[in-house]
């Protein structure tokens, strides 16, 4: 047994989290691509045959009020809430990422001053954020601007009226500045949106501390919804009476079920509903955070740092000099839960072989190899095993 391997053990010893790991789904491989599809948590599949079975196979369109599908998009998004640092009521769950996105960013425009005509996106976003702004821009008649998160206070001015930017950058595993980013929008008077789909359940976000005003984010990362899980919006609480969606439908009306011919939102973070929720992926997702139940999430974000802490001492000690070159940040305060290495010229074979092998990450073109660590299901063993596997892999 090598020194990194005995380091690990006695990691995982001391690891407080440790435990978690019981309550997923898990095989004899190591899982590291949790921040593109989270582990099953235990919990699903028996309250999923419930709600098909009983809920929808017994009960029927009963369980819009026994069973609590009525509520279930505010009373899960208050489960999701202290993840993200904000109190409840401010977050509402369904939809796609990509709905929610539009809804936030339109609704940011409609809040600003008229006269602002920019929105600034940050120019690495993933894709579809930039797709949706730009759609954005042309439907209310603004200018977009992308800019890279840097250089956002730069260029902010009387013109912007609103910011929507990645809190982790998806490629690279960056963090960026949140409460400073969030601060210099305000000040120029602009309204900051945030997409957390790379750090919810990650790290602490804290919505409600930092005066974010609109936030996004998936549930089928680190949120361990499932496959397709529905995303969800926060509205600031300050901000919730003035948010104008521009996705009205019946499930947001004040009298969903009055029929009016004019639409009247309702009260709270409520106006950011759509349609009918989507209730069997919904209660999936609402199992699924019963994992978190007794974690705290600074605990969460100290295993985190010290899994791609080691991952990265495990990868400077085996892979020979010069295959890789690691793209994410050393220093904490700029790393999210993830590692990227630039492998070139073979990246995509190179992961290949490792899921061959049992070691889960993923590839991003054109030649990166993307490793995600879940604090709540990746151990130390994991990380000093995955790097050795790379190391033989490049060898």
């Amino acid at each position: 047994m090598s020194d990194l391997a005995r380091i690990a053990q006695q990691y995982d010893a001391g690891d407080p989290l440790a435990g978690r790991r019981a309550l997923f789904v898990l095989d004899d491989g190591v899982y590291l691509d949790g921040n593109s599809l989270g582990a099953l948590p235990r919990s699903v599949p028996g309250r999923v045959e419930d709600v098909v079975r009983r809920q929808w196979g017994a009960l029927k369109i009963r369980s819009w009020d026994e069973s609590g599908w009525w509520t279930a998009p505010e009373r899960i998004g208050d489960r999701i809430a202290p993840l993200v640092g904000a109190a409840a009521g401010q977050i509402v769950v369904g939809d796609s990422t990509s709905v929610n996105v539009f809804k936030a960013l339109v609704g940011a425009v409609r809040l600003a001053d008229d006269a602002r005509d920019e929105i600034l996106v940050d120019a690495t976003t993933f894709p579809t954020d930039g797709y949706i702004a730009d759609s954005a821009a042309r439907l209310t008649g603004r200018t977009l601007r992308p800019v890279r998160p840097a250089e956002v206070p730069a260029a902010l001015s009387g013109r912007t009226a609103a910011v929507l930017l990645n809190h982790v950058d998806y490629r690279t595993g960056r963090l960026h500045d949140l409460p400073s980013l969030t601060a210099a929008v305000h000040a120029a008077g602009a309204i900051a949106v945030w997409d957390l789909c790379h750090s919810a359940g990650a790290l602490p976000v804290g919505l409600d501390e930092h005066g974010v005003d609109l936030a996004v984010g998936c549930t089928y990362k680190y949120l361990n919804g499932g496959p397709g899980s529905p995303a969800y919006l926060y509205v600031r609480g300050e901000l919730q009476d003035r948010f104008d969606s521009p996705l009205p439908g019946w499930n947001s009306h004040a009298e969903p079920f009055g029929m009016r011919e004019a639409y009247e939102p309702a009260a709270g973070a409520l106006r950011g509903r759509v349609g009918t929720p989507d209730i069997l992926s919904m209660l999936a997702l609402e199992a699924a955070l019963e994992v978190w139940d007794g974690v705290s999430i600074d605990e969460v974000r100290t295993k985190s740092l010290a899994l791609t802490d080691f991952f990265l001492e495990c990868v400077r000690a085996y892979v020979p000099e010069g295959r890789v070159e690691s793209l994410t940040p050393v220093r904490h305060e700029e790393r999210g839960s993830q590692v990227a290495l630039r492998c070139s010229p073979d990246a995509g074979d190179v992961m290949k072989r490792l899921i061959e092998r049992g070691v889960v990450g993923d590839f991003r073109r054109p030649d990166v190899l993307r490793f995600g660590f879940t604090p709540l299901y990746v151990g130390f063993a994991d990380v000093e095993r995955a790097a050795r596997v790379l190391a033989e892999e490049l060898r």
